[in-house]
């Protein structure tokens, strides 16, 4: 299809490539796989997830990019401390007004796409864009609000913003982006519950469920011995060692303070063949100090922290795990999906879930056998896991609980299949098709997504 005949998508990413977050690469994997129909830009912050922003992208307001067919919009926000309130605040306030912005340079958009981030701001940036923004048949462009995490009520959970009159608003305002919106799309089975729940007898807004995802040609399981995963192990002391890996956000809504007082009685731990157990935390957050400084105060041996790990090294330190960690703190059931799960599906490895039941990624786990679950503060059952999977490290039940996450997630949650079902959801939205069911190009859309 002809570039001049593509519809055009605007998408607020707020993270964006080279950013690690994982709402970023997501992102990029939906705005690349998007072009075959799709013209589309992406509005977002200079790259900036870790706080810090180098001095290229501190001269001006707007920086404009196209990177692999995608044209990126990159907005100046202040350097943040993910440890202060205040400072972040700031940052995603820059964010969220330089987007609005950056809006009046897009043009004509005939879709808008954003996710629930920053809190609050990202529903409310789609809503801003649909009233600003003209689609190519003159009406006003369709609207979709994909929810990765429900707030406030993620900030509840955790005791973040304590302030009940604010909370009230946030969640008015999030729900007005629903409402606003023509079509919400959530991440799990838990959070449409919570979608359902929240507008309780009043008319549920039009929605559907769609799973993240990973790229299984980047993300896929090697061999230990494998020259990448080799070099990952000898780089942090981990050869030879048999690794219970946490990857990712090392934040608010996982209770790592309570997860590392179970790790501190493996130390000294060996698995029947004689390897050292060692916890590995990869990646970086506003818990990361208080675990380091535990692990200093405790002399823990067990305990490795690794920086996070670029895109294109992400496969060998996924890979470089015998078992991994995917938690989620108390409360946060139908409020966030942990999408690390898909990443750990993607090397075919076991889990440990510390999830409530019912949450999206517990039932997947149970649906799929392919590891062990304990609830969120269970910390003797916890515990029990972590026995089992030491005293079964060199049993095949591993290996075969890994082979089943990776056979699932090919059949099921691999980046074509879930970004081809946005396409699907979008095009096929009927609010829109009925405003440009005449058009020739719309057609030829469809034909395209559903051949």
């Amino acid at each position: 299809m002809g570039k001049e005949n593509k519809k055009k998508l605007l998408i607020y990413a707020h993270y964006y490539a080279p950013d690690v977050a994982s709402t970023g690469q997501l992102l990029q994997d939906m705005a690349e796989g998007m072009l075959d129909v799709f013209d589309v830009t992406v509005i977002c912050t200079v790259p900036s997830y870790g706080g810090k922003i180098s001095p290229e992208y501190q001269e001006k307001k707007f920086y404009y990019e196209e990177i692999n067919g995608v044209k990126v919009i990159r907005i100046a926000v202040p350097e943040f401390t993910k440890t202060s309130k205040v400072s972040r605040i700031k940052n995603l306030l820059a964010y969220y007004f330089g987007a609005r912005k950056a809006t009046k340079l897009v043009g004509e958009q005939d879709y808008i796409f954003t996710i629930s981030q920053p809190p609050i701001l990202g529903g409310m940036l789609g809503v801003y864009g649909k009233k600003k923004l003209k689609a190519s048949n003159g009406s006003s462009p369709l609207f979709v609000y994909c929810i990765q995490d429900f707030n406030p009520e993620q900030v509840i959970a955790t005791g973040y913003v304590k302030f009940k009159f604010i909370l009230d608003i946030a969640k008015w305002m999030d729900n007005r982006s629903c409402v606003k919106s023509d079509l919400v799309v959530t991440v799990g089975r838990d959070l449409e519950q919570t979608l359902v729940q929240r507008f309780g007898k009043k008319s549920v807004p039009n929605h559907t469920i769609i799973n993240n995802w990973v790229d299984e040609k980047e993300i896929h399981p090697l061999a230990a011995d494998s020259e990448g995963v080799e070099e990952f192990n000898e780089t942090y002391g981990l050869k030879d060692k048999f690794v219970i890996m946490y990857s990712g956000n090392i934040g608010l809504y996982y209770d790592l303070d309570g997860l590392i007082e179970v790790m501190a009685k493996f130390n000294g731990a060996k698995t029947p063949d004689g390897r050292e157990v060692v916890f590995a935390f990869v990646g970086a957050g506003a818990m990361l100090k208080k675990l380091e400084e535990y692990k200093v105060e405790h002399s823990l041996n067990n305990i490795v922290f690794i920086p996070y790990q670029d895109k294109d090294k992400l496969i060998y330190s996924l890979n470089a795990a015998d078992v991994h960690w995917c938690v989620s703190a108390k409360g946060i059931k139908g409020v966030s999906c942990p999408s690390k799960f898909y990443g750990i599906a993607g090397v075919g490895k076991p889990v440990i879930g510390v999830l409530e039941k019912g949450a999206e990624i517990e039932m997947l786990i149970n649906e799929i056998g392919c590891g062990k679950i304990a609830e969120p503060g269970d910390y003797d059952t916890i515990e029990e896991i972590v026995n089992w999977f030491i005293d079964n490290a060199d049993s095949s039940e591993l290996a075969e609980m890994g082979r089943k996450a990776h056979e699932y997630l090919l059949g099921n949650l691999t980046k074509n299949l879930s970004i081809n079902k946005y396409k699907k959801a979008m095009l096929n939205n009927e609010q829109q098709l009925l405003q440009t069911s005449t058009a020739p190009a719309e057609s030829e859309l469809r034909k395209e997504i559903t051949a």
